[in-house]
């Protein structure tokens, strides 16, 4: 029971780290929107109605909809829109249409995480380093390249790894939690009665009095919850309990009792509201705050980067993207990576934020459309499972995901104000990747059905080839083939200039499933084709990583010998050839044939031996 305890306390403490650093740091600049924007007169009824929006909104939106119901919905015990996705698609893999659309609906919510990746660091650090404008206004100038070096400092550190850092972050952000706390406590004992605020009929009362101004103000109003994705998506690293836990026992008590905090300034000083954040924190206290602000903000960053090398990752797997450098950064924890092209095109689309809009207050124009889009896509999916998955009655799955669709709904519509301002920028980024994505997935079918039309039947190959057989020389051939029972052009190509063929030879398939993890009881499937030949069918989760030659060791004793030593692995590269008049527009093909020439390497991807690789190639017309 001891140990038990011990776990729950030390992945409560992680999950504080990684999970909830960005809705942890939206303090910094919710409450200064909603008020800094004009919209709002500023009254102490209207201060008591928008905080009693922003409690009952991290209440029905995090506690309610993301902690209570959709961390119910896992995918063998993990989260995120992909494994959400991946639920979603299995359970109406009955209904082809329907799935596909699920599919496609689910992949563009995918794209916005990487337009929310880019505008979350640009946000969060450039609010904390403009802490240093309320120390002294002089700084002011220096915000800008103090935010791009910082930004700059994290992002070359990626390569490696922050197993390192990573036992700092939970006890940072607890000091975090616990400072905000404070910081509002302070506040609160100077206007007690601000406590009334989480009262429901002040926000009602608000609402009711100004529906119109309570409609734009919730594309402000949102900030406070950006980062819920993140407790689903982190929930196959820290498990449910750990992340209820600090939920409700840490960070909603210390984010009521900063914005209640910053409610009771502004009743004593309206003038806050340039920085009411700041501004609560005594002159003395101002530096070491924004410190302990950007240390924060940068553990918040680092969890949106891991989980977009980790997004990546999976939607490869998935067959959306053309494989990518990806490099391990522990020996101990298989998660840990790091992929090059990922982190640095990052951090361009970053600086270009920064750069253009220069401040978080216009950055905040362009925050919110992208993750109410993924709330909302959430929300969608997330009916189809509750319905087709667990078969809840239709009323009640209606009613369920109908609640939260009309709040999704409302954020979503008042963010698409911002589109003009900003909102613009995530969903271009969205958009490009989106492109990319669905170009990809394509053209791989189109370049698979072109191979599937040329290919020959390898049953009945092999049989003509025996009947007069070549040279057999020692060892092991691996032919890899996307489609299994045909033959590999790459075996065609070696009998036809080398004119040998191995003395022990294994067809193999790579089938990547719609599932996180597949264990090694299911890794292989093998069958003899005679001859000393076997078709192999390798099984992986998105979540897997993909090993061959270790795969490849579950074979022994089930008929074929592998001997890693005498192995040699015939892979075919193909170049594509965009064709006008194709099963593409023509620009899209073009684009599939760069991205399939810029892929990184299959041996590499496959993590085959250099040493025992070769390499056959084609051309193929799409």
């Amino acid at each position: 029971m001891a140990a038990t305890k011990s776990s729950l306390g030390a992945l409560t403490l992680g999950a504080i780290g990684v999970v909830y650093g960005d809705i942890g740091t939206s303090v910094l600049y919710a409450v200064k929107e909603v008020f800094g924007a004009g919209h709002v007169p500023f009254t102490p009824d209207n201060v008591y109605g928008i905080l009693s929006i922003f409690f009952w909104t991290l209440t029905m939106i995090v506690s309610l909809k993301y902690v209570t119901l959709v961390l119910r919905a896992d995918n063998n015990g993990e989260g995120g829109l992909v494994a959400m996705l991946a639920l979603a698609s299995q359970s109406v893999k009955d209904k082809p249409k329907l799935r596909r659309l699920l599919l496609l609906v689910g992949i563009f919510g995918t794209c916005l995480f990487y337009g929310d990746g880019v505008i979350t660091p640009a946000i969060s650090v450039l609010s904390a380093v403009e802490g240093v404008e309320v120390v002294s206004p002089a700084f002011k100038e220096y915000v800008v390249p103090l935010t791009l070096m910082i930004l700059f400092g994290l992002f070359a550190l990626q390569k490696r790894g922050t197993s390192g850092i990573g036992k700092f972050f939970g006890p940072i952000t607890v000091a975090w939690f616990a400072c905000i706390a404070w910081l509002g406590v302070v506040q609160i004992l100077t206007h007690p009665s601000i406590l009334w605020a989480i009262s429901p009929h002040h926000a009602i009362r608000f609402i009711w009095q100004s529906p119109m101004t309570t409609f734009i103000m919730l594309g402000a109003v949102v900030l406070a919850v950006t980062g819920a994705e993140a407790l689903y998506a982190d929930m196959g690293h820290f498990g449910k309990n750990p992340i209820r836990v600090a939920w409700f026992a840490v960070v909603m008590p210390a984010l009521t009792l900063n914005y209640f905090g910053q409610g009771a300034l502004l009743l004593s000083n309206p003038a806050a509201v340039k920085n009411p954040f700041f501004m609560m924190a005594p002159e003395w206290a101002l530096v070491p705050l924004v410190g302990l602000a950007t240390m924060a903000t940068v553990i918040a960053s680092q969890a949106m980067i891991s989980g977009a090398f980790s997004v990546t990752k999976q939607v490869i797997q998935l067959g959306y993207l053309p494989r990518l450098q990806v490099k391990h950064t522990s020996v101990k924890d298989t998660g840990q990576i790091y992929l090059p092209f990922v982190n640095w095109g990052l951090f361009v689309a970053i600086v270009m934020a920064v750069v253009m809009f220069r401040s978080s207050s216009n950055l905040a124009s362009a925050y919110g459309i992208a993750v109410c889009t993924d709330m909302l896509i959430t929300t969608i999916l997330t009916f189809f499972v509750i319905r087709y998955s667990w078969n809840y009655p239709l009323t009640l799955c209606l009613a369920a995901t109908g609640f939260f669709m009309v709040i999704d709904l409302a954020f979503w519509s008042s963010n698409l104000l911002k589109l003009v301002d900003g909102g613009w920028f995530p969903l271009m980024i969205g958009g490009a990747v989106f492109t990319l994505m669905t170009t990809w997935k394509d053209g791989r079918r189109l370049l698979n059905e072109k191979l599937k039309a040329d290919a020959i039947d390898l049953p009945g190959f092999l049989e003509s080839v025996f009947v007069s057989p070549p040279v057999r020389v020692d060892g092991t051939a691996v032919f890899l083939t996307a489609e299994s029972g045909t033959v590999p052009n790459a075996m065609l190509h070696n009998l036809k200039h080398n004119k040998v063929l191995h003395q022990h030879n294994v067809f193999v398939t790579v089938r990547n499933h719609e599932v996180p993890w597949i264990g090694l009881d299911k890794r292989i499937e093998i069958e003899s084709l005679g001859h000393d030949c076997w078709q192999v069918m390798v099984h992986y989760g998105f979540k897997n990583d993909t090993d061959i030659p270790k795969a490849l060791e579950h074979i022994k004793g089930r008929g074929c010998e592998f001997e890693p030593m005498t192995t040699s692995y015939f892979l075919s590269r193909d170049i594509v050839t965009p064709k006008i008049g194709g099963g593409m527009a023509h620009w899209r093909e073009k684009l599939f044939s760069q991205m399939h020439h810029n892929a990184s390497a299959a041996a590499e991807f496959l993590k085959l031996p250099n040493n025992a690789v070769v390499e056959l190639g084609s051309k193929i017309e799409i």
